[in-house]
């Protein structure tokens, strides 16, 4: 086991520091404008000058992290720095919500409804606060959340996604404003940031988690009833996994909490039955809680960011357990998916693959791929590699 898991630390750490990193900051850092790039082609040059605000979040993040948990090396806080001031520059309305895209230079393009930017920015801001020193950008990122809380607790302030003939809940936020309040109460303390960690586990215990299927369901009726729809019978397996390692690692911070393991192992247990691809290996995008033809046009594809959080989550479990199927799965999912996801020839990783594992479009980026998922899951997991070896 030793072996295994040191072979593997030093395989993520070195495959951070010396690819993905390196990739993002000669290809996708903006010198000029500030902020990332990330709509490149396989060999990192530049298809579309449009920015995601959702990357200049993810990307401040990844970079002060990787500069907080791996070396301090200046370029990282540089481009942490330069990530973080293009959001508060740029990428902002006068509302207080943030857009989606915006231009190089930083001129608005699209704004959406959801508020997922501003879970971004926040963690961003959060994470460069302790890689900076400077604690105002924490209380920015305190004051993000709390506009978040406010348009998802108001009612008809947010603008919903269906009109008044349909109501329902989506698993998306729930489970995403664990990690950003886990990540905030990193760098500064607040009671509201535990309140939304509790609430979001409630509703994903009591709403969305149906063991008649034994899946944790990524849409349901306000009070958790089954939607009998294409869209009710979604299981996102990623999304599942990523849930269960958001609330394994809240169990470590309750030094190991039972209740929330055990939630945590129910959640991570169903979903890899569901996700796990059986025939080609990988974890498949969508399945219908029925077993009934999913209907996303990408059902069947092999994505980048649900082989990560597997990756993450069998590694988290494990270190709670100390169970050996963890490793087994852990070893199945990493061996799956460092055969076909990096690209051996340009560096990085593509992102999108068909469900044979063959490459489906060789991009690095675009509006959703950038850096986040794959450094982030390379410096968890590494992280989680050391722990096992001292525990």
């Amino acid at each position: 086991m030793r072996e295994y898991i040191e072979k593997w630390a030093k395989t993520y750490k070195d495959d951070l520091t010396e690819n993905i990193l390196p990739f993002w900051l000669k290809h996708g850092l903006d010198t000029v404008n500030g902020g990332f790039y990330t709509c490149l082609n396989r060999d990192g040059s530049m298809m579309d000058t449009t920015k995601s605000v959702w990357f200049q979040g993810r990307g401040g993040f990844v970079f002060a992290h990787a500069y907080n948990t791996i070396e301090q090396k200046p370029e990282w806080l540089a481009a942490s720095k330069s990530a973080v001031e293009f959001l508060e520059k740029y990428c902002f309305d006068t509302d207080g919500r943030m857009y989606f895209e915006v231009t190089a230079e930083g001129v608005p393009l699209r704004k959406r409804r959801y508020l997922f930017s501003e879970s971004f920015a926040a963690i961003a801001m959060s994470e460069y606060s302790i890689a900076s020193g400077d604690q105002k950008y924490a209380h920015k990122a305190l004051d993000i959340f709390r506009l978040i809380l406010k348009y998802k607790n108001t009612p008809g302030l947010l603008e919903p996604k269906y009109n008044e003939n349909f109501q329902a809940r989506g698993h998306s936020l729930c489970m995403i404003l664990i990690n950003t309040a886990s990540c905030i109460r990193r760098a500064i303390q607040d009671d509201i940031l535990n309140h939304q960690i509790d609430e979001s586990i409630d509703h994903i215990a009591r709403y969305f988690m149906k063991p008649e299927f034994e899946a944790l369901l990524e849409m349901v009726g306000p009070n958790g009833e089954f939607i009998d729809t294409n869209a009710g019978r979604t299981i996102n397996p990623g999304h599942c996994i990523e849930t269960s390692w958001f609330i394994l690692e809240e169990a470590k911070f309750r030094n190991w909490d039972p209740k929330l393991v055990e939630m945590a192992e129910t959640i991570l247990n169903w979903s890899w039955k569901w996700g796990w691809d059986e025939e080609f290996g990988g974890i498949i995008n969508f399945m219908d809680c029925k077993n009934l033809p999913s209907q996303d046009y990408a059902q069947d594809m092999k994505f980048w960011w649900p082989q990560n959080e597997t990756i993450i989550a069998t590694l988290y479990a494990y270190l709670a357990t100390k169970d050996a199927k963890y490793l087994e799965m852990h070893k199945q999912i990493s061996d799956w998916t460092y055969a076909h996801f990096p690209d051996q020839e340009y560096g990085e990783w593509y992102g999108y693959l068909h469900r044979d594992g063959s490459v489906a479009q060789p991009a690095k980026g675009n509006l959703f791929k950038g850096p986040f998922h794959v450094p982030r899951m390379m410096m968890v997991a590494y992280r989680l590699c050391n722990e096992i070896l001292k525990s």
